[in-house]
């Protein structure tokens, strides 16, 4: 006999009743409301997923997939009502403890946020002495936290941890927001918070290192390494605080996030995604947020930061959560403020490692505690790296006309003067090195000797590869162009159309042709046809891009045996699997305009890379390919 219908409006209209008399008997502590919230959002999605009509089930089961959630969802509204985070000792002045000066300027000189204003503070703790240098920790919105009676009190809090020896000597800097002041009463200002915040890349670092700290270290001896800089923020400044030290790792390690911003506001939405790809940075990460925080057209930011929390995890990073019921507001970041800056600063002076257990596909490529060497440097601009037969890698000076070579024994010399304006390189079939002579408006080939002959005429070039069979393939970005140079025939166009043309390679098993777009987000491959024409043109590899650029600066490409694509770009080196994804990105060995890479080394396993005036290797756990032998098959992808 089927049980009855019980209609759930009547259990709801039952269960309410009961929860409003409950309400003001209750009450739950602000450590528990998180939990209890995720276990309603749980009982939720099993009541969601369960797909059965109430007349199907028992009674009890059905009070515990409706009832409760209901009963849970109640409390957790009810008690983040009150919202009781309350700021603890190490909040408060204490009696003994000595406190820290602090002094306003204010700042009207900016030449990377032109035409700004903005007030600041330096906190200076009792203890500092100019014989000695202090560490540093900025706080954006800086207004809000340098106040001894608001929600953070940071000053108070430094004088208390400081006094115990809970953290080092560090000497604040709050920085309020630029704003452009209107020229007429009836014009409004330009506020600049979220152009400075929200918005990823350097610029709000670069203003950091090149304008205000230069300004407080005229004042006090600060120190300059990232180990001993910390950076904070909230919201839109939390966002702020991490892109800085995500772009300048060397210059700030540590990072104090409360309900960041983490959203698609300016494209910090992407963090995620780029914190999982990149190799690791020395960076430490406290997050906060509550479930009662702001879920608009920009996105959930209780979601996002459980995503970068996540992404973090992935990566190894060394990172701690704190999340709570609370809104967008500071009150809980506030009374956690003290022993989040115990973590954050534990065990300084001792460096911050990164990548400890990272799940990354970039440690199936990289060597643990292997990063960027330094091979050469002195030169004016660096391209074109090629390896022979002999695993000798050779590159080109552009402005000083010269091909250098790279001993086995790590040794630099001179192969050739007076190239061309010799640009890309490339070993062929033959042991001839093939040489895109822009500056003769010709491709050459020079034996090991030096000798030259010319292999075609009247063409411009930046890179070129050389097939098997002899085929060569030439990028013409000045036009457009693609050319093919087949042995004893003249050169043909075979495309043309990509914006800037620039790196081009073979595939492993020599079937695909593939080219850069320095100007777009892809790279281009194409199908070889049997008369060496091209084929089934896509924009196959997809790259990240900088903020605020729809160009990937994608240059000089090489591969390994398991297939993957190495692009030399402005973000790093990127490597994309088969299936045309970016599966990780390699950080630049310097901030400098990255030129092009190859596999060189006796076992091919070291990445060379021109970067500007220099030249740097990195050990891999992977093998290059040389173009100029037989053709291999790699493995078949994973879709």
């Amino acid at each position: 006999m089927k049980s009855p219908l019980i209609p759930l409006s009547a259990i709801a209209f039952v269960a309410l009743q009961l929860l409003t008399r409950l309400r003001d008997m209750l009450q739950i502590p602000a450590a528990a409301r998180a939990h209890l919230f995720r276990c309603a959002l749980d009982q939720r999605s099993l009541w969601a997923s369960s797909r059965v009509r109430a007349s199907n089930l028992h009674p009890w089961r059905l009070l515990s997939l409706v009832v409760f959630p209901a009963v849970l969802a109640l409390l957790v509204q009810s008690a983040r009502a009150v919202d009781d985070y309350k700021l603890g000792p190490d909040s408060m002045p204490q009696d003994g403890v000595p406190k820290g000066t602090v002094t306003k300027e204010h700042w009207t000189s900016s030449k990377i946020f032109p035409g700004t204003e903005r007030d600041y503070w330096i906190y200076v703790p009792f203890q500092y002495t100019a014989s000695e240098s202090a560490c540093v920790m900025i706080f954006q919105d800086g207004g809000g936290y340098v106040s001894t009676n608001g929600q953070y009190r940071v000053p108070v809090v430094f004088d208390n941890l400081i006094h115990r020896k809970e953290m080092p000597v560090t000497i604040g800097v709050f920085i309020n927001p630029g704003v452009v002041p209107a020229r007429t009463t009836n014009a409004l200002a330009r506020f600049n918070r979220s152009w400075e915040y929200d918005e990823r890349g350097d610029r709000y670092a670069r203003f950091l290192l090149d304008e205000i700290l230069p300004a407080v270290a005229a004042k006090y001896q600060l120190k300059a390494d990232g180990n001993s800089r910390a950076i904070a923020g909230a919201s839109s400044g939390a966002i702020c605080a991490f892109t800085a030290a995500w772009e300048r790792p060397g210059e700030f390690s540590r990072v104090f996030s409360t309900i960041g911003t983490y959203v698609g506001l300016r494209g910090g939405n992407e963090y995620p995604t780029l914190v999982r790809k990149t190799e690791p940075k020395p960076l430490r990460v406290f997050l906060q947020d509550g479930t009662g925080d702001l879920n608009i057209y920009g996105g959930n930011w209780w979601q996002a930061n459980q995503d970068m929390a996540s992404a973090l995890q992935f990566a190894g990073y060394d990172f701690k959560t704190e999340w709570g019921d609370g809104g967008h507001n500071g009150k809980h970041g506030g009374s956690i403020f003290p022993d989040a800056m115990r973590w954050l600063w534990r065990g300084y002076p001792e460096p911050i490692k990164a990548g400890q257990d990272s799940k990354q596909p970039l440690m199936d490529v990289l060597v643990p505690g292997e990063g960027w060497q330094l091979v050469a440097e002195g030169f004016k601009f660096t391209e074109g790296p090629a390896v022979n037969e002999r695993r000798e890698v050779f590159f080109t000076d552009i402005p000083n006309n010269r091909i250098h070579k790279i001993g086995l024994n790590g040794k630099v010399s001179v192969f050739k003067d007076d190239t061309g304006g010799a640009n890309g390189l490339m070993f062929g079939p033959d042991g001839d090195l093939y040489v895109c002579q822009n500056g003769r408006k010709r491709i050459s080939a020079f034996k090991a000797d030096g000798t030259e002959r010319v292999v075609a005429e009247g063409l411009e070039s930046n890179d070129l590869c050389v097939a098997r069979n002899g085929n060569v393939y030439v990028t013409d970005p000045g036009n457009k162009r693609l050319w093919l140079i087949k042995a004893g025939s003249e050169k043909k166009e075979v495309d043309t159309g990509i914006a800037f043309p620039n790196g081009v390679r073979l595939s492993p098993d020599q079937s695909l042709l593939i080219v850069a777009d320095t100007r777009g987000e892809f790279v281009y491959s194409y199908q070889i046809q049997e008369d060496g024409t091209l084929a089934h043109k896509q924009p196959y590899f997809h790259l990240h891009t900088p903020a605020g650029s729809g160009e990937s600066g994608a240059d000089g490409m090489t591969y390994d045996t398991q297939g993957r694509l190495y692009v030399a770009t402005t973000l790093g080196v990127q490597f994309c699997d088969q299936a045309g994804r970016v599966n990780g990105i390699i950080p630049k060995p310097q901030n400098r305009w990255l030129s092009h890479t190859v596999f060189g080394g006796e076992n091919l396993d070291t990445l060379f890379v021109t970067c500007s005036d220099k030249v740097f290797k990195r050990k891999t756990k992977v093998r290059g390919v040389l173009s100029a032998r037989d053709p291999i098959r790699p493995p078949t992808p994973r879709l």
